[in-house]
């Protein structure tokens, strides 16, 4: 590393390279931040609990086991590769105290437990930053840290932000329909960009002034900026945004379409390409009737327009739909569930998917890291590993703690 510290990782890699992140948060929003940091070579320590359970979200999910009898869901085995992996109980004094010496070789602490947690073990921002000025402190939450009081420290997890951050309410059908959450966990993962990317950035400004500083992410406020302009509409004009299923409200077509083996997509976005599809299913786009139809989406010629299209769908297959409406520059996709996206040859000439080795259960097969880089791309060095995996390495190399010491913690449930 350019600052003299000892690299814990095999080789260098991404452009992350030398950027070292501890985690302390557990489930999903927060910790998957750190590790898609480490996807692109960030140095990435994750702190569990010592009680031989460790994070729960180990467990959800379909089980997989491994040749040792080692049990891991299948969203552990996606999503957490490439970290190393410490038990440490921050509730006792002497874990406050290994956590304040582990500090100074960070350069960004991600966490995510209720407002106040580490404030009660004696590990407050102002100490954390004592021990290191240079530190980014980030802290995930459901509410924040800061507002009413009557919201602070409530519990919060993915379908809680959904719903206090309007996504849930725009999205699913009219009622008298529910409204539905997105799945699987899109809050978390909206949290978990917002987290990573605000982290980077205080990262960035530490670099170029030596300056620390604790960025606040609540949840709800990361779903809820993502939102476009729903809260304009309301304060502007009044007007509350209402589900509307996939279709759009103030054009056509975009929406969902049967065909006669599935489900597709049809998104004709601008007039061009309306005027390209009309011509594919015999309507003549310069006839007034289906300019106003393109529009008034629920206009008698909107819903005629509509129905022809669907009736031209349910003719044909997916791969026709959408081979001929590409061919003709209309946006169109099938609905893709995971056996076809496994199949897709453009999945697979991009290389998505991926092998690597899991710890737990050896070779497995998934996503890999993404967006592409030219010059640093992420790699997958390692899958997930069991709890306290990395103990003698990470203690070892950045504390100097021996085989002996590390023993006596262990023993006193320190770690």
């Amino acid at each position: 590393m350019e600052d003299g510290r000892k690299p814990l990782l095999p080789e260098p890699f991404g452009p992350l390279q030398g950027v070292r992140i501890l985690s302390t948060g557990v489930i999903i929003a927060q910790p998957y931040a750190a590790h898609l940091a480490a996807e692109m070579g960030a140095e990435v320590v994750q702190i569990e609990r010592p009680n031989g359970i460790g994070d729960e979200y180990r467990y959800l999910g379909i089980h997989l086991k491994g040749p040792q009898g080692l049990e891991v869901g299948t969203s552990w085995v996606q999503e957490r590769r490439n970290a190393f992996y410490i038990t440490l109980d921050m509730s006792k004094p002497q874990g406050r105290d290994l956590f304040l010496r582990l500090i100074p070789h960070f350069d960004i602490w991600m966490e995510s437990s209720r407002p106040g947690t580490f404030d009660r073990w004696g590990l407050s921002d102002e100490v954390v930053l004592k021990a290191n000025p240079k530190l980014v402190i980030t802290h995930v939450s459901g509410f924040g840290q800061t507002g009413h009081p009557d919201y602070l420290g409530r519990p919060s997890y993915d379908i809680i932000g959904q719903a206090y951050g309007g996504l849930m309410y725009l999205t699913g059908f009219p009622d008298p329909e529910p409204p539905v959450r997105a799945t699987p966990w899109t809050g978390d993962y909206i949290t978990a960009l917002f987290c990573l990317w605000a982290s980077l950035a205080g990262y960035i400004y530490a670099q170029r002034t030596g300056q620390g500083q604790v960025i606040d992410v609540a949840q709800f406020e990361c779903i809820h900026r993502t939102l476009a302009g729903t809260m304009v509409e309301w304060f502007e004009a009044g007007v509350v945004r209402e589900r509307s299923g996939n279709k759009a409200t103030a054009f056509q077509p975009y929406d969902t379409f049967m065909a006669q083996d599935g489900w597709v997509v049809v998104g004709a976005f601008n007039e061009a390409m309306y005027e390209r599809l009309c011509r594919v299913i015999g309507l003549d786009p310069n006839d007034e009737k289906w300019r106003r139809a393109r529009t008034n989406v629920f206009s008698p010629e909107g819903e005629e327009f509509d129905a022809i299209l669907r009736a031209w769908i349910i003719e044909r297959t997916k791969k026709e739909v959408t081979e001929v409406l590409n061919a003709a520059g209309v946006a169109c996709c099938p609905v893709m569930n995971s056996r076809d996206m496994a199949e897709d040859p453009h999945y697979q000439a991009r290389q998505v998917h991926i092998e690597w080795e899991d710890v737990h259960v050896g070779k497995v097969r998934g996503a890999g890291p993404v967006p592409r880089f030219s010059l640093t791309p992420g790699k997958i060095w390692r899958g997930s590993v069991p709890i306290g995996y990395d103990n003698e390495l990470v203690y070892g190399q950045l504390l100097g703690l021996s085989k002996e010491e590390l023993d006596a913690l262990r023993n006193q449930g320190v770690i």
